[in-house]
């Protein structure tokens, strides 16, 4: 079990939980999950929300491969209003704003945020751990091989697990050293890996339990899934769910998705088998 501390509204994790996709923007892979009117994401966030949704990750800039940098300015209006009335509608819901800036990281939380979801491990903004540190809010670290410009340009491994493994132990005594008490690590499903390299890390997930912090899987709709089935992201839910069992079964913690009564049946299922 484990136990995060959300600015004053305790996370328990006692068994899987979900993590809804909420994305601002016109350039996210999944063009399902692209949102831009007000009310159109509040209905989005009511329907995660029924549906079993834990937390609401929002999010303001694609990191697809080969996606386009925007500002931190440009995230922050895109982000800010979308928490915000979030935050007000919905006062109980457990927001993660997904960003490696740290102005963004601090008006989030400001604004009604209270997990940073960062892609880069604080790699892309210097001052970013020491801003998460201040706010005393959980964090999920990532693994990530180069940036989201290049990180599909023939990423390598003599090891993917080992390799992606130390990186986050690593991490995670930085982390600790500057105060963040509240950790959850994502091995970055997609960001630097092969299908092979992300199959790989599936199989072996149970590794990532090492460290004794909550394991986030975030593989929904990405491009190994549907690749590998000759379909493209809209036709890849089916798999999405597959993948989400097996990792479950592997021990993941929380299910970052797109779809979340589908991941949450996942988990009341794999929840249902009683190990002999």
């Amino acid at each position: 079990m484990f136990t995060l501390n959300c600015k004053g509204k305790l996370l328990t994790i006692n068994k899987p939980i979900v993590m809804g996709i909420l994305n601002i923007n016109e350039d996210s892979f999944y063009s399902g999950n692209r949102y831009t009117a007000n009310g159109e994401l509040l209905l989005r966030a009511q329907q995660m929300i029924a549906d079993g949704a834990a937390i609401l990750d929002i999010g303001g800039q694609s990191t697809r491969p080969g996606s386009e940098v925007i500002s931190a300015d440009e995230e922050l209006a895109r982000v800010i209003p979308a928490i915000a009335s979030i935050h007000k509608i919905f006062p109980e819901t457990i927001i993660s704003v997904d960003t490696f800036y740290a102005k963004v990281a601090k008006e989030a939380v400001q604004a009604g945020a209270s997990i940073i979801n960062d892609i880069s491990a604080g790699s892309l903004d210097e001052e970013l751990i020491d801003t998460v540190a201040s706010l005393n809010v959980p964090y999920i670290l990532m693994h990530m091989q180069g940036t989201p410009q290049t990180m599909q340009n023939h990423p390598q491994y003599e090891n993917v697990c080992r390799e992606v493994l130390d990186f986050l132990i690593q991490k995670i005594a930085l982390l600790k050293s500057k105060g963040i008490k509240d950790i959850i690590i994502d091995p970055g499903f997609g960001f630097g890996k092969t299908a092979t390299h992300n199959f790989t890390l599936l199989n072996n997930l149970g590794l990532f339990k090492m460290p004794g912090l909550p394991v986030l899987l975030g593989v929904s709709r990405k491009g190994f899934i549907y690749r590998t089935l000759g379909t493209d992201a809209e036709e890849a839910l089916n798999g999405t769910t597959v993948l989400n069992t097996i990792g479950l079964i592997n021990g993941a913690d929380i299910l970052r998705v797109h779809d979340v009564k589908q991941a949450a049946e996942a988990i009341r299922l794999t929840s249902a088998i009683d190990p002999c």
